[in-house]
Order: C-alpha cells, then structure tokens, then sequence
C-alpha cells in the first residue's frame, strides 16, 4: 500500500516538473503562453514559480528561478522516495 502512494506521488512531481519545462520552453515561442494550453499550464505552475521569483530576481532577460524551482522540486522528490524506502 505504501509504495503504491510513493509511486503515485512520485510520478506526480515528475508530471508537475515536465509540466513546468514545458511551460518554460513555451516563453520562447510567440504566443505560446497566450494558447489555451499555455494557460492552462500558466494556471498550474505560476504559483510555485511565484515564490521562487520573489527571492531570485531575473538577471537582464535571464530568469533563474524556474530552473531553482524544477532542482527544489527533484530534491524534493528524491528525498520523498528515501524517506519512504525507510519503511
């Protein structure tokens, strides 16, 4: 039962992480945010890449925090799955 809830978180943060380089790499197409689909997307991840624009400001048209956010998140992931292999 419990490696079935880690599996099932575990393949959600890697949804979220491939949603949220897709959302990235979407800034780089004209208009791509602006599709029913890069809404849908901007919905998703702008409210976990808020936090981290708050505190790593964009250097020049350079912005660190989405790549900060996707790290914190594997960290994150990883140490969900130790965690829960001590059990």
């Amino acid at each position: 039962m419990l490696a079935q809830i880690v599996s099932i978180i575990s393949f959600a943060l890697s949804i979220y992480s491939f949603a949220l380089i897709a959302y990235i790499l979407m800034s780089w197409f004209p208009g791509a945010r602006e599709s029913q689909f890069g809404e849908m997307l901007g919905k998703i991840c702008e409210p976990y890449l808020e936090i981290f624009r708050k505190f790593i400001p964009p250097l020049g048209m350079i912005d660190f925090s989405p790549i900060v956010a996707i790290l914190l998140l594997q960290f994150a992931r990883q140490g969900f799955m130790q965690f829960a292999m001590m059990f």
